[in-house]
């Protein structure tokens, strides 16, 4: 989910593989390009054109003026991009990306968590289109957001109810906790425009999933072979925290339901609006940054409707 600053219209990746365009002011859908595959997280590029991170094709470029894809990369160090997830982008064009597992597709995102492999890698692509991986063995990492002065990358690992920070630098590191032991599973991050990381939680922690992780892989396995009907879904939430970047102190905690919107994988804050997205649904949602915000319940959510499922 993307904001663009000229018109406030809200662009979202939905599962058929189009990118629309929603202008809130008249409810309008459009078509901003056709991937092909499955956008996820998307980010503006210096030179005007969209930044698509696609489950299922790599790293592409969208044209918003005419749609045309371009291909920037589809592997890093000589391994393919399993699931290419989100992106931050800088001011020069460097690209961090998160590709979520090397195990597991989009298509069996449970199986990784519930394995707890590790498979994750952050990659970075300079502006010369040069990509390596700065951080492996991460625990599906999903959402990556770069703080305002482009000081430090946070990365959101979903396996491992965390935040953690990489420098910008390139070259392999080793992640440092930024936030531990969050009460949901942290998707897509995003800096908003009053400089905090926006988190969506897609919802709270699985007390069965924890009592896996110690377990040894064959069982865990076992479990996520189960038919999906045997597999309890998340409830459907709206929850998102605001998190200094710094400091990782959570300045929001913003909570509630809304019966045509949950289970919230997406989030971007802009001009004190926040607007929300979820994989599982066929709406956005959006609501005012409450002028007392704080740790307390999230306003009705508002939904222009996509008519596919949106990111995540």
């Amino acid at each position: 989910m993307l904001v663009d600053p000229a018109d406030g219209s809200v662009l979202t990746g939905v599962a058929d593989g189009r990118v629309l365009r929603l202008r809130p002011e008249d409810g309008a859908v459009g078509v901003v390009a056709e991937t092909g595959g499955r956008p996820l997280g998307l980010e503006w590029l210096p030179d005007g054109r969209l930044l698509v991170c696609d489950a299922r094709r790599g790293l592409l470029a969208a044209d918003p003026d005419d749609g045309a894809v371009e291909v920037l990369a589809t592997e890093a160090d000589g391994r393919p991009v399993g699931l290419c997830n989100n992106a931050a982008v800088a001011s020069d064009g460097t690209t961090w990306v998160s590709d979520s597992s090397t195990r597991f597709g989009l298509d069996h995102v449970q199986a990784d968590l519930l394995e707890h492999s590790g498979s994750g890698r952050l990659i970075r692509r300079d502006p010369h289109g040069a990509v390596e991986v700065v951080a492996e063995g991460l625990q599906f990492p999903n959402g990556v957001a770069l703080a305002v002065d482009e000081s430090r990358v946070i990365v959101a690992e979903s396996g491992k109810y965390a935040l953690s920070t990489c420098r910008p630098d390139p070259g392999a590191q080793e992640p440092a906790p930024l936030l531990t032991n969050l009460p949901g599973v942290p998707d897509n991050i995003a800096t908003g425009d009053d400089g905090l990381v926006w988190v969506a939680l897609a919802g709270p922690r699985n007390p069965a999933a924890d009592r896996l992780a110690p377990l040894p892989g064959i069982l865990r396995r076992l479990v996520w072979a189960l038919p999906q009907s045997m597999r309890p879904p998340p409830p459907s939430q709206v929850w998102v925290l605001a998190v200094d970047p710094v400091s990782g102190r959570v300045v929001h905690d913003l909570q509630g339901t809304h019966p045509e919107f949950g289970v919230t994988t997406g989030v971007r804050e802009h001009d004190g609006m926040v607007w929300l997205g979820s994989i599982q649904g066929t709406t956005v949602a959006c609501f005012p940054v409450p002028a007392d915000a704080g740790h307390g319940p999230a306003p009705p959510a508002a939904q222009p409707s996509t008519d596919a499922d949106g990111d995540t």
